[in-house]
């Protein structure tokens, strides 16, 4: 298993949900995944226990995301239509039956 580089910003103790909540972003294959992470927990909390939830969230919601991405089909593009060629006596015979028609 390869070693994640993991950044936290915007820590901050939510009083009215009472978790920790921070913006987690994980560095894997030079690419950046942020996540949006919360772990409930007491405010008296240590801040290095409170930091190594919310990593251990964004570690396992990129598993997931990896893991999704995987199973995902890929998409395949249909093959373009055959381009039909012009009739123009099917379009002018169009106009001229036109006249012939009559409202009900």
């Amino acid at each position: 298993m390869q070693t994640q580089k993991i950044e936290m910003t915007d820590v901050i103790y939510n009083a009215a949900n009472q978790a920790f909540e921070a913006l987690v972003t994980v560095h894997d294959f030079g690419r950046s995944h942020k996540y949006p992470c919360a772990i409930a927990a007491p405010i008296t909390m240590d801040f290095q226990d409170a930091a190594e939830g919310l990593s251990r969230q964004a570690q396992r919601r990129h598993t997931r995301k990896l893991a999704a991405q995987k199973d995902a089909p890929r998409f395949v593009p249909l093959r373009p239509a055959k381009p039909r060629g012009f009739d123009a006596a099917s379009w002018l015979k169009g106009f001229t039956d036109f006249g012939q028609r009559r409202a009900a």
